[in-house]
């Protein structure tokens, strides 16, 4: 399991409105994506929800490096790249992931949160609370997944949840789902990644 995000800030008088009209048109291209476990189309608007910035930042959840890579050096993402630039492509591999109480229900919701792991922490112990904290996200009511990961090559993890309402118990940036692609959600493996 691999996370997978980039982000684009956008000026402060920007139509979002774009993005909306894009995440349905575009959104659905990878709605059968193979090694795809899901792909969120996220939104975040200034003055809505007390964010402060516009931001359009997917966020994938990949089963397979294949399923990666083809849509990276593909047309999709060249085509992001022509509308707004190529942007630095965060990645992260999975430590955990967990299908919420609501995992039935549609994500309206998501909330992101990254934080360094501190160079005097037991290793161990860091990934043993990263897991646990997916495991509690998951729990909460609303709560349709939960999923953590790390990158260590900055030993920054990231806990990644997608919600029902907006109302979320997780700290972090909430973004809108705009779109949810998730044709191997299913296929996720569940639980502690090791």
């Amino acid at each position: 399991m691999h996370a997978m995000q980039y982000e684009f800030t956008l000026p402060a008088d920007y139509d979002t409105g774009v993005i909306h009209a894009r995440a349905a048109r575009v959104g659905p291209l990878l709605d059968d994506w193979p090694g795809l476990g899901f792909k969120a189309v996220l939104l975040r608007e200034r003055g809505v929800h007390g964010s402060s910035v516009n931001q359009y930042a997917p966020f994938y959840l990949w089963n397979t490096m294949e399923g990666m890579n083809a849509f990276l050096w593909g047309d999709g993402f060249q085509r992001l790249s022509d509308d707004f630039g190529r942007p630095a492509v965060r990645q992260w591999t999975g430590l955990a992931y967990e299908e919420g109480v609501a995992a039935g229900s549609p994500a309206l919701f998501a909330v992101r949160r990254r934080e360094p792991v501190p160079e005097e922490a037991a290793l161990s112990e860091v990934a043993r609370e990263t897991v646990a904290e997916a495991g509690r996200l998951a729990r909460e009511e609303g709560a349709v997944l939960a999923a953590a990961a790390v990158d260590t090559s900055r030993w920054e993890s990231v806990h990644f949840s997608l919600w029902a309402h907006d109302t979320p118990k997780a700290d972090g940036d909430l973004f809108q789902v705009l779109h949810l692609s998730a044709p191997g959600r299913t296929a996720l493996p569940a639980g502690r990644q090791w």
